[in-house]
C-alpha cells in the first residue's frame, strides 16, 4: 500500500486553494505586500538552506505562517520558486530597456547597464543564489517561459551592445559571445561573494568588470 508523506498530504489538502487577490484597493495593496514578504522570506531560506532541502511545512515555520497558508498566496512551492526568478530577472529586463538608447554610446551604455545589473543582484542577492541554485530548471516547463524570456531577452541586449563595441574595435575580446559570457559570469557571481560591508560599493565593482572587457583606449 503507498503512503503519503506528510509535505504530499500537505500539498494535496491545499492544492487548488491558492486565494484570488482581493479587489478592493486597500485590501489588495495589503495583499500584495504580504505576497511580496513571503516571496522574500522565501528566497532568504531557500538561499540558506537549498530550495530542494526545503518542505513547505519547514518553510512556512520558518516564516511563521500557519501550515498550509503559503497556499493562500502561491499554488505550491515551484510557483514560490517561479516568483522568485521572476522577481530577480522581470525588473531587471525593464531597467536595461530604459538605459539603451539607440544613437547613444555604447561603452556609456554598457557601463550603465552593467551598473544596474550588478546593483541588482546585491539587492537582489537570496534571488540570484537561488536562481543560481536551481538554473537547469529554467530550460523546462511552460511554466518556466516568462522566466526564460526575460533572461533570453536581458542577454541580448547586453550582446548587441557588445557587438557595437565590437565593430568599433572597442572590445578587449575578439569574440563577442566570449565577453558576454565573461560578464555573465562575473556578475552573476557576485551574489557568492559580495558582503554588505565590503570594501568595493557596488558601482566600483560593476566599472572593474566593465574596464575587463572593454579595451584601453589607444
Amino acid at each position: 500500500m503507498f503512503i503519503r508523506s506528510s509535505n504530499e498530504h500537505s500539498k494535496a489538502r491545499y492544492a487548488g486553494r491558492v486565494s484570488s487577490p482581493p479587489t478592493r484597493p486597500a485590501l489588495r495593496e495589503r495583499y500584495d505586500r504580504r505576497r511580496d514578504e513571503v516571496v522574500l522570506g522565501a528566497a532568504r531560506v531557500f538561499a540558506q538552506r537549498g530550495y530542494r532541502r526545503t518542505t513547505v511545512p519547514e518553510l512556512a515555520d520558518e516564516l511563521g505562517l500557519a501550515a498550509g497558508s503559503l497556499y493562500h498566496y502561491f499554488g505550491g512551492k515551484e510557483a514560490l520558486l517561479i516568483e522568485i526568478c521572476d522577481q530577480l530577472m522581470h525588473p531587471l529586463l525593464q531597467g536595461a530597456r530604459e538605459l539603451v538608447v539607440r544613437d547613444g554610446d555604447p561603452g556609456e551604455q554598457l557601463r550603465a547597464v552593467v551598473r544596474l545589473w550588478v546593483g541588482h543582484v546585491i539587492e537582489r542577492q537570496d534571488h540570484m543564489l537561488v536562481f543560481q541554485q536551481e538554473r537547469h530548471a529554467i530550460g523546462q516547463g511552460a511554466e518556466w517561459q516568462s522566466v526564460r524570456d526575460s533572461r533570453k531577452q536581458f542577454e541580448r541586449l547586453v550582446e548587441a551592445l557588445l557587438l557595437r563595441l565590437h565593430d568599433a574595435g572597442r572590445l578587449r575580446l575578439e569574440d563577442r559571445r566570449l565577453a558576454l559570457s565573461a560578464l555573465l559570469g562575473m556578475v552573476n557571481h557576485t551574489a557568492q561573494w559580495h558582503r554588505p560591508r565590503g570594501r568595493l560599493r557596488a558601482q566600483q565593482i560593476a566599472d572593474g568588470y566593465v574596464d575587463l572587457v572593454l579595451a584601453r583606449p589607444a
